[in-house]
């Protein structure tokens, strides 16, 4: 996989459709490892699974690339997602790292990004906290 690669699997605008289950498929091994802040999930249809049920709790989703770096069969990627949710937008920049297989598919993708800030931060009381504890323990 190439850089241009990994910057189409990493555009959607919002109002595009999603990669279809046969696109995640022809880049992602049958037992991919996939990890982020929010869960780990084991395998191509496990990955499926968490993939749809975010498009289904979002309005819409966006994702758009950043920066690429590949060496040997590592990949990181930089990137920014929204995600509209019952009127409000919220935008993780964040970075994923990628491992792939001898067959040249994904085989381990984690993604790294602040879950807690993009995610609080806009909820009117909440936000005042969250920025509280960012303040104190982060800063």
């Amino acid at each position: 996989m190439d850089a241009a690669s990994l910057r189409a699997l990493f555009t959607k605008p919002y109002g595009a459709p999603a990669p279809t289950a046969e696109q995640w498929r022809a880049l992602y091994a049958d037992d991919v490892h996939f990890q982020d802040p929010t869960q780990e999930r084991q395998g191509l249809t496990a990955y499926l699974e968490a993939q749809e049920g975010l498009l289904q709790r979002c309005d819409d989703v966006f994702l758009e690339p950043g920066a690429v770096a590949i060496e040997a069969n590592t990949a990181f990627i930089e990137w920014r997602m929204g995600l509209k949710i019952k009127g409000i937008e919220f935008i993780y920049p964040g970075t994923s790292r990628l491992l792939f297989n001898g067959e040249g598919k994904i085989s381990d993708h984690r993604d790294y990004f602040d879950f807690v800030g993009p995610t609080f931060e806009p909820v009117p009381v909440v936000g005042g906290f969250v920025r509280w504890l960012y303040g104190r323990f982060v800063a």
